[in-house]
């Protein structure tokens, strides 16, 4: 049996490095607004956030063993059975149900969460264990775009895809759109307030365009016959396709101002301070400082251009084509 505890050691080694979700959501601007301003407010956006974390932390952890080296090495059955039981106890979701059903003994309310809980987690710990299907998924599943960035903008829409901040936005987008449609109205006002919510949902990511290429796509951009604001187009472009469709249920062209807005401001830090991002996990943004002038910006573009005049939404375009020149020319210096 000492084979397979070496085994589980060296899982739960790998299992701790990857609780880096809650670390990145101490740099990411939809935590921080939903912190510092809707405080208890925000504990539906809170449930959320939760949701959307529960998926990537709670999947097998003998997934992260390739079954072809699993296969190889020199496991007895009751080695193999060690591994199997044991193995979901390296995962705290475990630890953290367990306790909440034993908290929740007599208690009806608390039982029945409980079971809410448990039933999704176990839900996606066996989905973790089944073999994908082969071919062509949704990862290849992208529409074809004209011109010469299909394939990088292709690529950015994954990169987008494969990060919580979309599925945190996506779901507040169309629990906002089902309310709209069944629920009491509420005041315009109310609306254009989720629209820079689910704008600062998508926001962080405007900070960290090239987060997700790492080192060998970097290489790679330095071999394309394409400028550094090609490249950057190809990154605002994709951002694009997936802010603007959630804005519908909400305000549109407010929400095309603040996306413009969000990328003009969020440039800078892409470009000169760029960071290491972790795909299905929050990103982490730069300083608290450009946060807070992001949001400050995409809120006043998006109240602008719904409650005085649509002519801010030129404005936001332009202000995004100065930043897309500016900082177009830094790209291939700083990425060399």
């Amino acid at each position: 049996m000492a084979r397979a505890f070496t085994i589980l050691g060296a899982l739960g080694r790998a299992y701790r490095r990857d609780w880096t979700a809650f670390q990145s959501l101490g740099g990411n601007n939809f935590f921080l607004i939903t912190a510092l301003m809707l405080g208890k407010a925000g504990t539906f956006v809170y449930l959320i956030m939760g949701l959307v974390l529960l998926f990537p932390l709670s999947t097998d952890p003998l997934k992260k063993i390739p079954p072809s080296r699993l296969v190889l090495w020199p496991l007895g059955r009751g080695e193999k059975w060690a591994l199997r039981l044991l193995s979901p106890w390296l995962n705290p979701l475990t630890w953290g149900i367990t306790a909440l059903a034993l908290w929740g003994v007599g208690r009806t309310l608390t039982v029945g969460l409980w079971g809410t809980i448990a039933g999704l987690f176990a839900g996606v710990f066996l989905a973790s264990a089944l073999p994908l299907p082969r071919g062509k998924g949704m990862w290849h599943a992208m529409p074809q775009f004209p011109g010469p960035l299909n394939q990088l903008i292709r690529k950015n829409l994954r990169e987008i895809l494969s990060t919580l901040d979309f599925y945190c936005a996506l779901i507040l987008s169309v629990a906002v759109g089902a309310y709209r449609l069944f629920g009491p109205g509420l005041p315009q006002e109310a609306f254009m307030a989720m629209t820079v919510l689910v704008m600062g949902a998508m926001s962080t990511y405007a900070q960290c365009l090239f987060g997700l290429d790492g080192d060998g796509g970097i290489s790679r951009y330095n071999l394309l016959p394409v400028s550094g604001t090609q490249l950057l187009l190809a990154k605002d472009a994709a951002f694009l396709i997936v802010a603007v469709p959630l804005t519908l249920p909400l305000g549109v062209l407010p929400g095309v101002g603040a996306a413009l807005v969000a990328l003009a401001i969020g440039h800078a830090q892409s470009v000169e301070k760029r960071r290491e991002q972790t795909r299905w996990r929050f990103t982490n943004g730069g300083s608290l400082g450009n946060s807070a002038v992001q949001m400050a910006g995409i809120a006043m573009s998006a109240f602008a251009i719904a409650q005085t005049s649509l002519w801010f939404l030129p404005a936001s375009l332009a202000l995004w084509v100065a930043s897309v020149w500016w900082y177009g020319r830094e790209v291939r210096r700083v990425l060399e």
